[in-house]
């Protein structure tokens, strides 16, 4: 095969690998849906004092200019950009152009026998094996087949064993038992 074909491959490859990866993220950013703890940059066209970054409260609200408290928890972030639109179009702005977009993520929880137990920031695509290795790894003593979750707003009654494959979401929490042997 000549050198301009095995190119041409490699660059039509690289752009398959590239679209799915936004596609992927693409898809993923309309279903995640904000809570506390996330911090988001809005973003207002031509409107500097419109535009800002805030962390979502406990209560689920951001504080927003002109308008007041506002209750993000639960949306999209095409839902987040609709209410804004709503709560500026007209009274404040003609034709609001109007951008939400995650800064940071609200954490998730790994315990048990993981080397660096503790809180991290959640990341789109998150697994079970990946939370355990941004946890340190497992300990000599960690069983591998007794992982257990308790999903963000669930009580601990709610925990459910889980595969390493498995996704994580923001506010879980990742529970890995020791083995006896």
């Amino acid at each position: 095969m000549s050198q301009p074909i095995r190119r041409s491959i490699a660059a039509l490859c690289g752009l398959f690998f590239l679209s799915f990866a936004m596609l992927h993220t693409a898809a993923h950013a309309e279903i995640y849906t904000l809570g506390p703890g996330d911090t988001i940059n809005i973003n207002v066209f031509q409107e500097s004092d419109l535009s800002l970054e805030s962390k979502i409260s406990h209560s689920g609200t951001i504080d927003y200019p002109l308008i007041g408290e506002l209750k993000m928890k639960g949306l999209t972030l095409a839902e987040a950009e609709s209410l804004l639109d709503k709560k500026l179009r007209g009274d404040y702005l003609i034709d609001p152009q109007i951008s939400v977009s995650i800064v940071s993520y609200r954490p998730f929880f790994v315990n048990g026998a993981v080397r660096s137990p503790g809180r991290f920031e959640y990341q789109p695509g998150m697994t079970v094996r990946r939370a355990v290795v941004v946890a340190g790894d497992f300990t000599d003593r960690a069983s591998r087949s007794k992982i257990y979750i308790i999903k963000e707003g669930q009580n601990s009654d709610s925990r459910k064993k889980i595969k390493l494959d498995e996704p994580v979401g923001p506010g879980d929490t990742i529970t890995v038992k020791e083995s006896l042997f």
